[in-house]
């Protein structure tokens, strides 16, 4: 009976899990946090950690331990509120996994199987972070990063790595083609693809570094075209949004999930990091480019978007939000699938209205004190006529 009683204990649970309702917090007026995360490690199905048969399992133990769902892609597919969420095992290696929601914000549940991704080259130690572009090509690209151990590495050293971007892509999120990897001088982590052709190539959101953690003389948000997606290569390379002394992404910063099109300009979604004493701080920042030209940048409000608040501060590496997919529905309500202390993924709803009056209407950064008192002297001194 102990197997039976305690498989009925863990279904249960499991069901609750899956179908709570998920309430939304009062906000600061941009976006609404919700009060539970989408989906943690315990939303991965009984049938992937335990084994079910009593008589090879028969303490119904955990067989395959799942440590952490966070960082997902994210896309509107046939109805549902579909991500590509970075699964992590025990043993620390990332796969990707489908889980999808009939609204968004909760009961959201793994589709069978994990994505099988089709290896190229070396095979990867570890993918992870895959951004999800439904492109004009009528392919659904993902664009992942690839991690493979450093071949130069001294003896010893099991820590070093080299990054890649991965690309794959598929008509049904099941069955996926892997192309070459995206060919570049500098090591990509953090690569997106734009939805649209430009000038009649394919374009990519880069993040060029010297090393696999540090941008040394790289870093940036860069912007490059290529000619086909089967033969990538990255050749010209321009930084479009830039790396600032004592500000939210003086380390380093990447794009997030690919940007949206509104009629004011591009809205973008990334993230920034910086140094503290307890480490490395991830936030997440907006900013827009012209619609006539994605590489110029036309605003970006001064600092964060959103920051860790609360709970989201802990987990296994604390102190980050990272974000790599959003999903805007034709009413203009705007899902971010974010992600906490890589651990567990969250959601927050705005919408196209809210984060473009938030971007074009926010003071951006004077990257010193005494602007930054000067813009909110100013607030004050507008307020203070209306009092």
């Amino acid at each position: 009976m102990i197997f039976e009683e305690r498989l009925a204990r863990l279904a249960e649970a499991y069901d609750e899990l899956c179908a709570r309702p998920n309430v939304a917090r009062e906000g600061n007026g941009v976006y609404e946090r919700y009060a539970f995360p989408v989906l943690t490690a315990e939303h991965a199905p009984l049938e992937w950690r335990y084994d079910l048969c009593k008589d090879t399992n028969p303490y119904l133990l955990e067989r395959f331990g799942i440590h952490a769902v966070f960082n997902a892609g994210a896309i509107k597919w046939n109805g549902k509120y579909v991500v590509v969420a970075r699964v992590e095992g025990a043993d620390r290696k990332s796969f990707f996994a489908v889980a999808e929601s009939p609204n968004g914000v909760d009961n959201f549940r793994f589709w069978p199987r994990p994505v099988t991704m089709p290896e190229y080259g070396e095979p990867a130690t570890n993918i992870y972070d895959m951004r999800l572009t439904a492109h004009e090509d009528g392919w659904i690209y993902g664009i992942f990063c690839v991690e493979r151990k450093d071949p130069t590495a001294p003896a010893g050293d099991l820590s070093s790595a080299v990054a890649a971007a991965g690309i794959a892509r598929t008509h049904d999120l099941v069955t996926w083609e892997r192309l070459p990897d995206l060919v570049s001088k500098s090591q990509q982590r953090n690569v997106v693809l734009h939805p649209e052709f430009v000038d009649g190539k394919y374009a990519f959101y880069t993040r060029p570094q010297d090393g696999f953690i540090d941008a040394g003389s790289g870093g940036g948000i860069g912007w490059a075209l290529v000619d086909s997606m089967e033969h990538a290569e990255v050749k010209d390379e321009k930084i479009i949004n830039l790396r600032h002394y004592h500000t939210i992404k003086e380390v380093k910063n990447g794009e997030g999930p690919h940007p949206i099109k509104t009629p004011q300009g591009w809205l973008h979604l990334a993230h920034g990091v910086r140094g503290c004493a307890s480490g490395l701080r991830y936030v997440l920042y907006m900013y827009m480019t012209a619609i006539d030209d994605p590489t110029r940048v036309i605003a970006e409000p001064a600092g964060f978007f959103m920051a860790p608040e609360g709970g989201e501060f802990i987990g296994d590496v604390m102190n980050v939000l990272f974000s790599n997919g959003w999903i805007c529905d034709p009413d203009g309500k705007v899902f971010i699938y974010y992600a906490s202390s890589d651990t567990r993924l969250h959601v927050a709803t705005s919408t196209v209205d809210r984060l473009v009056d938030y971007c074009l209407h926010t003071a951006p950064d004077g990257l010193r004190t005494g602007l930054s008192v000067e813009t909110l002297n100013k607030l004050i001194d507008k307020n203070l006529k209306k009092i």
